[in-house]
């Protein structure tokens, strides 16, 4: 029998915290108890999703506004930590996006850019500097989220699906070269979720993106939350290396049942 260990407050650091995914992982971990750093661009968010957690839960909330891919300002609001917040538990590097849907050749280099900065190099920013935090403590557990995009790809995907095939490969090397030092890696792929992200794909177009979902149930964000969790409260020797996940009609990135 697989049992939850949770009892311990444990500190959970979060990027992209302030809508969809990220938003669902703090309010899990702070009901659970668990002390969370929640990161993100918007301060007016970050503010008021502080303000809900540490109402309704018994958990410390600490904010650090920057955007993953300012490699400067990642580094500096790190380093800018209270040393009894430096002894981060779990990070999830959940901030990223989907920027246009074109096809290669009439593609747009800044929403490649967008892409790339923020689901590859943000992710090696964040990690980079908390993985030292990790190797001295002789434990952790990173959490990146990836993509079912990042399986296999999908017509007008192209950059998006490149980039989180990096996500794929990342986590993988992580895993190897982490694993002296005790600590977990862990992907978590999911398939089509019902979130602010596709409203951003669309560029702001929120008609568009939810009519990707027309005729089918699919994730929610509160979901992603549940698995995170999950993998993150097993047994100190067990690890979830790769956890792909879609809803019931979705057999991968591109193949959707509607009814």
């Amino acid at each position: 029998m697989i049992r939850y260990f949770t009892l311990m407050k444990r500190i959970i650091f979060i990027t992209g915290a302030t809508s969809g995914f990220g938003r669902a992982m703090a309010q899990k971990y702070a009901a659970n108890g668990d002390d969370v750093i929640i990161t993100g661009r918007r301060t007016n968010r970050l503010n008021e999703l502080k303000t809900h957690l540490e109402t309704n839960f018994e958990a410390a909330i600490y904010c650090l506004t920057f955007d993953v891919r300012n490699e400067a300002d990642v580094k500096s609001a790190i380093a800018s930590l209270p040393e009894p917040w430096k002894k981060i538990d779990i990070l999830i590097n959940n901030a990223g996006l989907a920027s246009g849907m074109d096809p290669i050749q009439n593609g747009n280099s800044e929403d490649w850019n967008k892409m790339i900065d923020t689901n590859v190099k943000g992710l090696l920013y964040v990690s980079q500097a908390i993985i030292p935090f990790m190797i001295e403590n002789k434990e952790g557990h990173i959490i990146n989220i990836g993509s079912t995009a990042g399986k296999e790809v999908y017509p007008n995907g192209n950059v998006y699906c490149a980039s989180k095939h990096a996500v794929d490969a990342i986590t993988k090397s992580m895993r190897i070269d982490l694993l002296p030092h005790g600590i977990k890696v862990t992907q978590i792929a999911p398939g089509a979720a019902n979130t602010e992200f596709s409203t951003v794909r669309f560029h702001g177009d929120k008609e568009k993106a939810d009519a990707a979902y027309n005729g089918y149930q699919p994730m929610v964000a509160e979901d992603i939350a549940e698995l995170t969790f999950y993998a993150t409260s097993l047994p100190k020797h067990l690890c979830i290396n790769d956890l792909v996940v879609t809803s019931l009609a979705q057999a991968n990135s591109y193949l959707i049942h509607r009814e």
